[in-house]
């Protein structure tokens, strides 16, 4: 399969909501089909495939001025895998998400102990 239909994980807060279900969420190009992302998940991430979704997404009329745009359609699949198996690319992003929060509240930790001192 020299045509590759998934074009890239949908990285977001409801897609790693999701993943955690057993769920993992990728754009996929107009002529995708149920069959073919199955496989092709199946082939790329070595995991065993129980269900796909399919979505449309009409792109938005758009305005700039006088003129009307309009948003390119955007195609999802919403890949359900087997039960004890994961995708590695959503569970490295949610390890640097968690990271990321974690500095933050340390962060905010310091401040607040600096502002107490200050205010003694």
């Amino acid at each position: 399969m020299n045509n590759l239909v998934i074009k890239r994980p949908v990285i977001s807060e409801k897609s790693f909501a999701l993943a955690g279900t057993g769920v993992y969420v990728f754009l996929v190009t107009a002529a995708a089909n149920k069959k073919i992302v199955a496989t092709q998940v199946h082939e790329m991430y070595k995991v065993d495939v129980e269900e796909v979704r399919i979505i449309n997404i009409p792109g938005k009329i758009k305005r700039a001025g006088r003129k009307l745009g309009k948003r390119s359609d955007i195609k999802k699949a919403l890949v359900k895998v087997k039960k004890g198996q994961k995708i590695a690319i959503f569970e490295e992003e949610a390890k640097e998400e968690d990271k990321k929060a974690k500095v933050k509240t340390e962060k905010e930790k310091v401040e607040k102990t600096e502002i107490e001192a200050e205010k003694k």
